[in-house]
Formats: structure tokens, sequence, C-alpha cells
């Protein structure tokens, strides 16, 4: 009996057109695209695909934008869910409306029976939206194909099951299509966006918002949608057949990142009958994944494996038995593994198992950001994105429509490529189950993801008024007219681990109510060290508790006084919005702080509250606290050298290179920074309450910064000069990485890496493994790292160039100072740094110094001199 994979192959041969493909190849193009996507439990409106497409406008240019949706409800198109999951939606983009009926006659009416016909709406103008080039008509095929059709090409296929040979007609019929109309042509007539099951894909040239305003999608429902901004790297790049998503057969993907071997993997392609039409590295994408999954019928974890295959010394730590097979995969397919830069999310469609995935892939050397989001309760939604503020605002426009989801997920994280852990891939799988299915998220090796469903989330419908005492009132007043932000934060945190959300909700409407005019830096100080800190929040989810401490932050700073109103002079407090931004003025006596919120100023350039602060600057601001954020870039930069009376406090959702190139400001983020933080910082403090994204302090010659999460990939890259920094928990990859920071003893420039994180209770515990990755400190020729490695984990395998040697007094005399500010900072205690496993240690059995391999030995040669 013939293979399946092989009578595919071979039948794929007899398709047209195997000569050279006509269709014009561009150079290649840089990326950096924007994507994003979600899946939930229950559907979720397009409109919501709509405000995360929007913060990446940075990252699109309005050249290729689109959206795919997989787990639709059949209300939209007229039809019963059974049509739905059972007939292919044939979605076809006509760029020529005049060849719709010769297109039908000779690839639709003869091979299918049709059971139903759905045309997308479009809105009448289309240059209201800003679109310069025409959106293709699409025109929607319910169907399946004639039994007769189908009978003539199973022949060669013996016994392979009904539905596989039904997807390998289908697929190969829209191939047809696209080479008679697309590929073959110099004029695009027209082309299959997609003709999966109970999943579509809608592409303009454009911006992937606009897709949902041009084609009305607004109140069409999903359980998934992914999003992706910008054109392809390659092909056609500004034509809605080059944009993204593509499909393959029951998956659509999305793509950030380009290939160095763009051609050796379309060869591969070729040489089993697979031929790329659309000439971009996006296509032969999903094109590879759908050949192992659909044709050869791999596992998604050897899927995976093929696409980002594990190395170094994560291979060493698999089990022998994966990596004998871990060795197979590679072997065979690892000419085809995408090389470069790139970051993958995958909708897939599997209604025969009730099944709809999203999946994020990244890359073994994760070249391109992303990170992963995951809220568990009555209603699940699991996100992942280029950038955390496209998952915000994806998150809060659907809480806002609907109170069941919350604004802050319960789990943030960055995915490590090839990981031995998780693989650095995950799968979010929605089963649904009339109005509300279930969700739940894996890893590459199968293993589930939790955030805490055990804790329950706030029911904001609940009335509090009643909830606290007239004493516990007066108590909070008290405190809040003392100025004792520290002791009532204490007495609050002391208490959320008991009191129930009701209780809390009171203690912070009382705190707000209480927390005006003299009272305001005291009540704001308290919420900031609520919002901040780490504590035991008893049975509540940390999400929903941080909803209500940042409710009331944003409530406070809403009511400080509008430097449109006129001067009371009884606040040190000045609010200024983009509509009044052109009252901005000097401040006048007793005013200190500027209060910005950012919610309309834009994401950069002479309209971003950035550029409004260095403007500020100018006139004699110099405390500035910046509220409301969403996604906007560059706070801090822009200010000059010599700016250390400065200081800046960011709250909401910050974007890509706050403090980039700083030179004395102080900088605090109150949460979770993104990427591109600091580079070629030279001077000042960076403080932030959370983790940081990808490219931290890439080229930074100086500064203080205090991290207290964690790193993501190539933190500290090509460093120099005397940055000092502390990361409290860990770093992907390829830390430090050509850090050229002097001899850390004399000036120069080090990190510390303290390998910790926060448990349920908000009590502090260390990683298995302080550092993870396989490159630690490679090629460096300066500076010094200090890892916390009670138990010896780091091994030399993990360095390249770098040395591990005995920490000495010298050493714990210059980074001390450092913890005691971390713990002034964070309150993660020397102290508890120092004991492992209920048992203080000396700081040389606690923290291991590693350092250039030549700085080693001249410091031994030094050594032998004196003696």
């Amino acid at each position: 009996m013939d293979n399946f994979s092989d009578t595919i192959q071979r039948s794929r041969a007899l398709l047209p057109a195997h000569a050279h493909n006509n269709a014009e190849e561009k150079p290649a193009q840089e990326g950096g695209c924007g994507v994003v996507g979600f899946a939930a439990n229950v559907k979720i409106s397009g409109r919501h695909i709509f405000e995360p497409s929007c913060q990446m406008h940075n990252r699109g240019n309005g050249k290729g934008g689109g959206i795919a949706a997989a787990g639709l409800d059949a209300r939209y198109f007229g039809i019963s869910q059974e049509m739905l999951d059972s007939c292919y939606l044939l979605n076809v983009a006509y760029m020529d409306s005049g060849i719709v009926k010769e297109l039908e006659s000779s690839f639709i009416n003869p091979h299918f029976d049709i059971h139903h016909i759905h045309q997308m709406p479009t809105v009448k103008d289309f240059n209201a939206l800003g679109l310069e080039t025409k959106p293709p008509d699409v025109k929607q095929y319910f169907v399946r194909v004639k039994k007769d059709v189908l009978s003539k090409f199973s022949k060669p296929f013996a016994k392979a099951a009904h539905r596989d040979i039904e997807d390998e007609f289908v697929w190969q019929n829209s191939f047809k299509i696209n080479q008679k109309y697309y590929a073959s042509l110099g004029d695009k007539k027209a082309f299959v966006l997609s003709h999966a099951r109970n999943l579509m894909i809608m592409k303009i040239v454009g911006y992937a918002e606009n897709v949902v305003k041009y084609y009305q999608l607004e109140d069409m429902q999903a359980h998934i949608w992914i999003a992706h901004q910008r054109y392809p790297t390659k092909g056609r790049v500004w034509h809605p057949g080059g944009a993204h998503p593509f499909i393959g057969m029951n998956e659509a993907l999305v793509h950030n990142g380009d290939f160095a071997n763009y051609h050796s993997v379309s060869e591969y392609l070729k040489e089993r009958n697979m031929i790329p039409q659309f000439l971009t590295d996006t296509e032969v994408s999903v094109m590879i994944f759908d050949l192992w999954n659909r044709v050869y019928k791999y596992p998604m974890e050897y899927i995976i494996e093929a696409l980002a295959p594990t190395t170094e010394l994560d291979f060493d730590r698999l089990p022998k038995e994966k990596q004998k097979i871990y060795a197979a995969i590679q072997a065979m397919h690892i000419h085809a593994s995408p090389d470069g830069p790139w970051f993958f999310i995958i909708a897939r469609s599997q209604p025969d198992a009730n099944e709809y995935q999203l999946l994020g892939i990244t890359d073994t050397s994760m070249l391109r950001p992303q990170v992963f989001a995951l809220s568990e309760g009555k209603v699940q939604i699991g996100l992942c994105a280029s950038e955390k503020k496209a998952i915000d605002a994806a998150l809060g426009s659907i809480s806002k429509e609907d109170s069941r989801f919350r604004p802050i997920a319960d789990k943030y994280w960055n995915a490590r490529g090839g990981s031995h852990a998780d693989g650095g891939a995950f799968v979010f799988k929605v089963k649904p189950n009339g109005a509300e299915g279930e969700l739940r998220c894996f890893n590459k090796f199968g293993h589930e993801v939790k955030a805490d469903p055990e804790k329950i989330a706030c029911n904001f419908s609940e009335n509090f008024a009643s909830a606290g005492t007239i004493a516990e009132g007066d108590e909070i007043k008290r405190l809040l007219e003392n100025g004792s932000a520290p002791e009532l934060f204490t007495l609050i945190s002391g208490k959320i681990s008991e009191c129930d959300y009701m209780k809390l909700r009171w203690y912070i409407d009382h705190i707000v109510s209480h927390g005006s005019g003299r009272n305001t830096a005291s009540a704001i100080e308290t919420l900031t060290l609520l919002n901040d800190m780490k504590y035991d929040n008893g049975h509540k989810k940390r999400s929903s508790v941080l909803q209500i401490i940042r409710s009331g932050i944003d409530s406070l700073l809403h009511n400080t006084p509008s430097i449109a109103e006129k001067k009371s002079g009884n606040s040190e407090y000045c609010r200024i919005t983009y509509a009044t931004k052109d009252l901005l003025r000097p401040p006048a006596a007793g005013e200190k702080i500027l209060v910005v919120d950012a919610a309309e100023f834009e994401p950069e350039g002479e309209n971003c509250d950035s550029t409004l602060a260095v403007k500020s600057y100018t006139l004699g601001w110099k405390h500035f606290v910046v509220f409301n954020l969403k996604g906007q870039r560059f706070h801090g930069c822009g200010f000059g050298p010599g700016s250390h009376e400065i200081r800046m406090d960011l709250y909401g959702s910050s974007g890509d290179y706050a403090g980039s190139g700083m030179d004395g400001c102080q900088l605090y983020i109150h949460g979770d920074a993104q990427d591109q933080l600091g580079q070629i910082l030279k001077d000042g403090n960076l403080v932030v309450y959370g983790s940081v994204g990808q490219t931290f302090m890439y080229g930074a010659k100086g500064g203080k910064v205090f991290i207290m999460g964690n790193a993501a990939g190539r933190p500290l890259i090509n460093a120099v000069g005397r940055p000092r920094v502390v990361i409290n928990g860990t770093c992907l990859d390829f830390l430090a990485e050509s850090f050229m920071a002097g001899d850390a003893l004399n000036g120069g420039g080090f990190a510390i890496v303290n390998g910790i994180e926060f448990d349920q209770k908000g009590a502090l515990r260390e990683l298995s493994l302080p550092y993870p990755g396989s490159n630690l400190f490679s090629l460096a020729s300066g500076g010094a790292l200090y890892i916390r490695d009670p138990k010896n984990t780091i091994v030399e395998q993990q360095l390249n160039g770098g040395t591990i040697v005995k920490l000495k007094k010298a050493d714990w005399d210059v980074i001390a100072p450092y913890l005691d500010e971390n713990e002034e900072l964070f309150k993660i205690k020397v102290s508890d740094l120092l004991t492992v496993d209920g048992k203080r240690l000396p700081p040389e059995d606690v923290y291991r110094k590693i350092m250039p391999i030549q700085a080693e030995v001249l410091a031994s040669e030094m050594a032998d001199e004196e003696e």
C-alpha cells in the first residue's frame, strides 16, 4: 500500500506551472512586524482585534494588514453550526470582478456541492478609511467536494481517511486557482484567502484594523483572532495577496521576522512538489507547517522541534530518549528550519475534534520579541503578541464590553526558544461547549501551563459601600494626613490576605476619597506601594487586586487640578491631557509635579507625551507623573546631559525604548517594561517594578538600574563603560554578550542576577536555574557578572570567553551597596538572599563571579608579580 504522504507528493507533481513562477520577487525587507492573537473559551467580537492592532501601528506602515478568525459563529453567515464545521469555507478574493463567473465555472461549480454563498459586506468608500488601494471583493463558498469528483481523485490514496483526501483535493484546487489568477500573471485578478473549515482569513493593503472596518467585522464573533501589521519581507510587498496571514490547510499563520534561508526552504518544499506562489517567507512557513502536520502527520511537539531545533545546553538537558528523537528530526529537516529572526502566531481549526488552537512559536535564538499571557476563571483567555502593550490593549477592549474579563492577565511570560523546560512554544486549546467552553494552555511538551485557577476574581458589580467601619475610615484618614504612606501600606497589605474584595475595594475607595488636596501625595505613595510590592493576596487573584489598586491610582491622578483650571494654590500637582497640551506653561508658585494623562497621546513623534515632557522640562518642570499609558514610547529620552534633577514615574502600559539614551534622569516604571529599555543609557537611575523585554540596555554606557523581575532575551549586549544593574529574577539567554565594561573592581560595570521569584504569598523563593540559557557573558572583554548560584548550576559550557572565579571580599564590597539599595526599593532583604535552605551563608558561598578569561589571566599575572 502506498504511503499517504508519498501519494500526495506524487499527485502534486501533476499540478500546473511548475516552471519558473512569473510573480515578481522584491528584495527582502527588514522584518519588524506587529503580530497579536488571542483565544477565549467564549466567542469574542471582531472589534476587539482592532485596538491591539492600532497599538502596533509603529510596527506597520499601512501597506499590508490582515486578520484571521477561527471557531466562528455560524449565525454571522446565516447557516447552522453543523454546516460551518463540516463545509470548507472557500474564501476567494476578487481584484477583478469580471472573472467571477469564469473562476466559478472552472474551479468551483464542477468540483463542489455549494451549500451556501456569502458575499462579504464592505463600507462604501474605502478612501474614507485612509486606504489607497481598494481591497478585494470577497466571496465565500461553503462547499464539499462532489462525490464523483472525490471518488476519482481518491483512487491513488488506497485506504486513506476520507477527510484527509478531501482536504488534499481542496488544497490542490486552491493551488490551481492561485496559479491561474495570481501566480502566473503580472496583473493579479484573484486568489484564495483561505479554504479551511470554520476558519477564515481577510487581508488588504492597509492596516490590520481597517480589515475589520472595511469588511464590517466588528460584530462577527469567534473563539480565536489573530492579526498582522506590515507588508511581508519578500514577494509582492504592497499587494493584498502578499499580506499576512497565510493559509496552510487548517491553519492561518502570521509572522514577525525574516528568513536568511528562504531559498533553501523553498527548495526543500519543491523537492516535495510544493511550489510557493506568493514568494514570501510567511507563505513557506505555513506550507512547512502543513506538510509536517497534515501530510507527514507529525505530533505537534515534533513539528515545533523541526521549526525551532533544540540546541546546545538545552539539548544536553533533555532526556536521552528525547535527544535521540530530536537528533533524527534535525538530521532530516534542519535545512527546512527557518534560519533567522522569527516569531509565529498560528490559528488552527480542528472541528472534528471540537477544538480550536492558538499557537505561539519563537525561534531558538529569540531574535524577535514576544510575550504571552493567560487569564483563568469563569471565562478564560490566552494571548500572545509582539509587545505586551498589544495584550494590554486587547484585554482592556474586551473587559470594557464584558466585565467577566479583566484588563490585567493572571500571568505574563516570555518564551525562551528551544528551551528544554517548555520548548519556547505554547498552545492555547479551546474546546467549545455551548455558551462557555474550556481553554487550557500547554507548552511544547504537552505540560499544562496554569496561572492561579484556585483563586477567585473580583465581582465588580457588588456594592461595597458598607464594607468598612467608621473607625477604619478614621484610621486611613489619620495616616494620610500624617503623611505616613509606608505605615498605611503596611496596615492595608497586612489585611489583604484575609479580607474579601468588598472590604479591599472599600479600603482603596477611602484612600482615594481622603486623598485629595494636601493628602494627595501620601495617597498616591500608599497605592503605589500596594501596586509595586509583593504580599499575600489570600484567596484573591493578584490581577483583580491590581485592577482595584490601579483604578484608585488613576482616580487620584485624574482628580488632580487641570492646567485649564484657575490655579487654586493648594496643590503641587498640575494635570495636562492631549486636549489641553497647547496650554502648557511653566509651573506656577507651589506647583511641582506635572501629571500627564497619556491616554490620547500618539505612540511617538511630535504629538507623543514623551515629546511634551521634554518641552515641559525647558519650561521648568522637573517631576513628571505619567498615567493612562497605552504603549507610548521613549519616556525619559531627550532631556539631555546632566538631567539628574528630573524624576519621571510611569503608570499603565509603558512602551518600547523607555530610558534609552538617558543621561541623568530618574525613571520609575510601576509595572512591566517592554523592549529596548535603556538602550545606550549613559547615566541616571532606572527602576522597574516588574520584568523587562528584549534587548534591555543594548549598548548602555552607564547608569544604575534595578529590575524587580526578569529580563527577556539579549540584555546588556555590547554594553560598555560602567552600567551597574541588578536583576532579581533571571534572563532568558545571551546575557551580557560582548560586554565591554572595564574592571568591575575599579570603576567598571557589572550586573547582578539574583535568580529569585515571588511565590503566591509574596515570599521569595530561588529559581531552580538562576540562569537557564546556553549563552552567558559570551565574547565579553570587560566587566563582570555576579550570579546568585549557591547550588553551582552555572557551568563552563554556558560560557564563551568568560570564566567562573571565586567571589572575593573586594567583589562583595562593590556589589553590597547595590543589594542594599535593591532591598530599599523592592523589600528584597540581603539577609534573605544570603540564606540558603534555611541557613545563612557567607557571600562567597552564595554568589559566583563571571569575568572575561583574559581579565582573569591578567589579574593572576599581576598577583604573581606582587608576590
